[in-house]
């Protein structure tokens, strides 16, 4: 797929970066937020559907609580959310109206993506949204989640980059825009126009001011562009990058989208972090790698966690290794109770699970 594809788009997700909605000191960055709202207002007069996800709330609520612009305690920085949220939430209400735009604020938690019911009924109110005409700004729920603000905590999202490509992915979106303060993925100094995988690039490192890095970024991309979405990582201090990148012009770094793929698939995949899994052996591990087969007890040797039936779980090799994840037919106690059974009633059905990627 080339980017004149772009041309195409009807409905567009953009994602704001920290160092795009902030000023060095933590103040809004007022000049660049209205001309990307200026954009935003142009394209839904013209009948594309955008949704905004957007960084910027511990600065700004940092700033209004006298707390160094990056709070290094995790609670330092939760009350900055907190109170950056208002002054976020209200500077885009009140341009959205000067120009036009309905806003309505969506804050998510890990929870919004781990259970499926959740995630469907995200899908339709976001979906009912659009409907109505209105340009959902979005982000982290960061007063009662501390998932973003803490590196250390596996997480479905820890930064903006990711939960912009899972919700380009729920809604079906026809592109993502990631807009940070570099201008694409650089390859021996130049932007890389078309990401390349066979390219050895050094991603390492993160915005200052921000939670996540240009590793991130790319990580969200192929999230996005694995779930059929496609995605450009661009600057938000070039006017009128969004026109651009819709326009086909090649600005930024290009990420063809994948048509194939299931929107239940995706979810089970990118969208959820399973605190509760079981341990299969070689055995049952080969089957689910080769022959995409169902996990039955005999291939189960524990099961940690406590869990219901149809929750999200992971499924560990016998090294440990995360192999898939899964829906589990029953609950821990009665996996419990079947392991090394040799019935045939699967305890995870094949098209109930989703292999990941193996990782090095």
């Amino acid at each position: 797929m080339s980017r004149d594809a772009l041309k195409a788009a009807k409905r567009v997700v953009v994602k704001v970066g920290t160092r795009v909605a902030t000023r060095e000191d933590g103040a809004l960055a007022v000049g660049r937020l209205g001309q990307l709202m200026e954009e935003l207002a142009a394209l839904h007069a013209d009948g594309i559907q955008v949704l905004l996800v957007s960084s910027g709330a511990v600065g700004v609520g940092a700033r209004r609580l006298g707390l160094p612009a990056q709070p290094a305690d995790i609670r330092d920085r939760q009350a900055a959310a907190t109170a950056g949220q208002a002054g976020l939430m209200s500077f885009y209400d009140e341009l959205g109206r000067r120009l036009g735009l309905k806003t309505a604020q969506v804050l998510l938690i890990e929870a919004d993506f781990h259970s499926r019911r959740r995630y469907r009924n995200l899908s339709e109110n976001l979906e009912r949204l659009l409907e109505l005409g209105a340009l959902p700004v979005i982000n982290e729920n960061d007063s009662v989640s501390t998932a973003g603000l803490d590196p250390e905590r596996q997480r479905v999202f820890g930064d903006n980059d990711r939960l912009a490509a899972l919700v380009a992915s729920a809604m079906g979106a026809d592109a993502l825009i990631l807009l940070s303060n570099v201008p694409g993925v650089l390859h021996e100094g130049e932007v890389l126009e078309r990401w390349d995988p066979a390219l050895d690039l050094d991603l390492v490192g993160k915005s200052v001011g921000g939670t996540g890095g240009m590793q991130a970024k790319v990580d969200s991309a192929l999230v996005s562009s694995a779930a059929g979405v496609a995605c450009v990582i661009g600057s938000g201090f070039d006017p009128g990058v969004v026109r651009e990148v819709l326009s086909g012009v090649p600005t930024g770094t290009f990420f063809p989208p994948d048509p194939q793929g299931n929107r239940r698939r995706r979810w089970l995949a990118y969208a959820t972090a399973p605190r509760c899994w079981v341990q299969v052996n070689e055995g049952a591990a080969l089957a689910l790698r080769t022959h995409g087969a169902s996990l039955l007890a005999v291939g189960v040797d524990q099961v940690f966690g406590e869990f219901p039936a149809g929750e999200a779980i992971a499924i560990h090799g016998p090294e440990g290794q995360v192999l898939a994840h899964g829906i589990a037919g029953c609950g821990a106690s009665e996996m419990r109770e079947k392991l090394g059974e040799s019935g045939h009633r699967p305890l995870i059905h094949r098209d109930d699970v989703v292999l990941l990627p193996e990782t090095p």
